[in-house]
């Protein structure tokens, strides 16, 4: 991305799993990769990090404790309007869930889990270049 400046900043990602390792291992995938990524541990974290610092992609799993996903994203983009979400999941009640966002005019994509960090970083990669 660029700076008003012309100078070029890392992409900001926030990663969330309520699988620590999970959340943890992927944000420090990102780093090495060059993005500007860390980790939050459920839908509630999330939404308190964008309340306080923006970030331009949020990946997160879709079926956590206490707040989906699909829901923390929904209020991510309510804050954060120009912030880009890419959901995971491995779990068969997404497609319902996604349904249900989508009837309430929300769209996401998702990847199926188990997704290799390359796809993740080919994605990313995708969405800076469109920036």
């Amino acid at each position: 991305m660029s700076t008003p400046s012309g100078a070029t900043r890392k992409v900001s990602v926030l990663v969330v799993d309520d699988e620590q390792l999970v959340a943890d291992s992927l944000a420090k995938i990102l780093q090495i990769f060059g993005f500007d990524a860390s980790s939050q541990y459920s839908g509630y974290q999330a939404i308190d990090r964008a309340n306080t610092v923006a970030f331009d992609v949020l990946i997160s799993d879709v079926v956590m404790d206490g707040m989906t996903g699909i829901d923390s994203a929904i209020e991510i983009r309510r804050i954060l309007p120009n912030c880009k979400v890419l959901l995971v999941s491995g779990n068969n009640r997404t497609a319902d869930m996604l349904k249900d966002a989508h009837e309430r005019g929300h769209e996401f994509e998702v990847l199926a889990k188990p997704v290799h960090p390359s796809q993740i970083i080919d994605w990313l990669t995708a969405m800076s270049v469109l920036n």
